[in-house]
């Protein structure tokens, strides 16, 4: 097995963090910040909706971002002027306070710098739902900030034009690696999202620690286990 890459998902993964309790936390601190300007169930109805849109986006021309943008801004009724400085204000200073939300896996640090010792091109392939800063934050939570190491890739709104589960969102992975299908290794907890790599040919290692699956299908995978297994299927590679 000739890994050059290992693709970490982040959130269930490497970071134990629940989105189904992590979002209403995180809608709370966003209405907060623009409740004055926006009725707070709209605030969030619009981003959820600005969400879906981004999600199913395949338009190669357009980050994540500008078409998360060109739905969200017209919703709100506010200006880009007066938008973006407060969502970077507040990924850069509200943000950090969900950290309560979210709890280290011991072991993922250790995994991580054991794949950069051993030369890996390693990429945290989460969704890119969320801008860099916000990505970033959670990196350190989980005790793997990219002050730490230096990644092959981060997959960010501000970079990406495609989101999981689309098989898009893995060959834009493999464009910006320039390497092969085969020579990667994604490595996730959601059935429906990280599995779905293996479309385009990149072989799967399913953490079961926080698994998700939605539809309670049978995952098929090539790989599974403990992130005590994938540590030790690592160093067995």
């Amino acid at each position: 097995m000739a890994f050059k890459a290992l693709l970490f998902d982040l959130d269930g993964t490497l970071l134990d963090l629940d989105m189904e309790t992590f979002l209403p936390a995180y809608f709370q601190a966003l209405t907060r910040r623009f409740g004055q300007l926006v009725d707070p169930q709209q605030f969030v109805d619009h981003l959820v909706a600005s969400t879906a849109v981004m999600m199913a986006s395949k338009d190669p021309e357009k980050t994540n971002e500008e078409v998360f943008m060109a739905d969200f801004i017209p919703r709100l009724g506010l200006s880009r002027e007066v938008l973006l400085p407060l969502l970077d204000d507040f990924y850069r200073n509200d943000f950090p306070a969900l950290a309560g939300e979210a709890r280290r896996k011991p072991l993922a640090r250790e995994i991580i710098q054991y794949a950069f010792a051993r030369g890996f091109a390693v990429v945290v392939a989460t969704n890119p739902v969320f801008p860099k800063l916000a990505i970033a934050h959670r990196l350190r939570w989980a005790g793997v900030g990219v002050e730490d190491f230096p990644y092959r890739l981060v997959t960010s709104y501000e970079i990406m034009h495609f989101c999981k589960p689309n098989r898009e969102y893995y060959e834009e992975i493999l464009a910006s690696l320039g390497l092969k299908a085969g020579e990667c290794l994604m490595i996730g907890n959601d059935v429906q999202d990280d599995l779905r790599a293996r479309e385009v040919g990149i072989r799967t290692f399913l953490v079961e620690d926080h698994l998700i699956n939605r539809t309670g299908e049978a995952p098929q995978t090539d790989y599974r286990g403990s992130l005590e297994d994938l540590y030790e299927f690592i160093k067995a590679l």
